[in-house]
This record gives structure tokens, sequence and C-alpha cells, in this order.
């Protein structure tokens, strides 16, 4: 399966994904800037992406508390959600998801 990301410049990265794998690993492994800092317990925002919005009703609804979270991130627009909580499936091959300019990784420097 087939995963767009968008840059916050504008450059589109196409990356391979397997049913199962959190969104946030696929972005990772493609090199984008999402440091994931709480490894997918929630207990941050640092993999806040912008789901196209194409795409955004096909996702299973954010959680109740996904959403305190995403109160926290910078940037957060309508079709936000933490990629950390979002689980590839077949019926998402081809997701498009924007990268926001305030995203970044204090890991890879």
């Amino acid at each position: 399966m087939k995963v767009q990301f968008i840059t916050a410049g504008g450059q589109r990265v196409e990356a391979q994904a397997s049913a199962g794998q959190r969104l946030l690993e696929v972005a990772q492994a493609a090199g984008m800037p999402l440091e994931g800092t709480c490894e997918g317990q929630m207990a941050c925002s640092t993999c806040h992406v912008l789901i196209s919005p194409d795409w955004f009703s096909r996702l299973k609804p954010a959680s109740a508390d996904e959403e305190d979270m995403l109160d926290l991130a910078a940037g957060v627009a309508a079709t936000s959600r933490l990629s950390c909580q979002i689980t590839i499936a077949p019926d998402l091959d081809g997701l498009t998801v924007k990268i926001p300019g305030e995203s970044r990784d204090m890991q890879r420097g």
C-alpha cells in the first residue's frame, strides 16, 4: 500500500506501508519530521498531521483522548490527527497526508 506525504514545503513523498503499521512509523521511515516523543502513547502531539479532506472521513473518528492532545498541537486544522493513532489498512491505500509547517523532529536535528 502507498501513502503520499506532502511536506511543509509542498514536496510530495510517496511511501510504502503495510497493513497494521501505524502512520507515524510510515512517516518516520519516509524521513518526515515527526518526532513521536511518547512513542504512540498519546501523551504528546509531536506526530500531528493534516489528513487530506478527501480521506479524513474514511478514518475511524478520533478518541476523546486524541482530541485532547490535538488541542495542544501547533497549527491544528479541521482534518488534524495524531499519526500514532492511525493504523494502515487496505482501505487507506493512497492516503494523502500533509506535514504541518510547525513539525520538527528534535531527535534528527
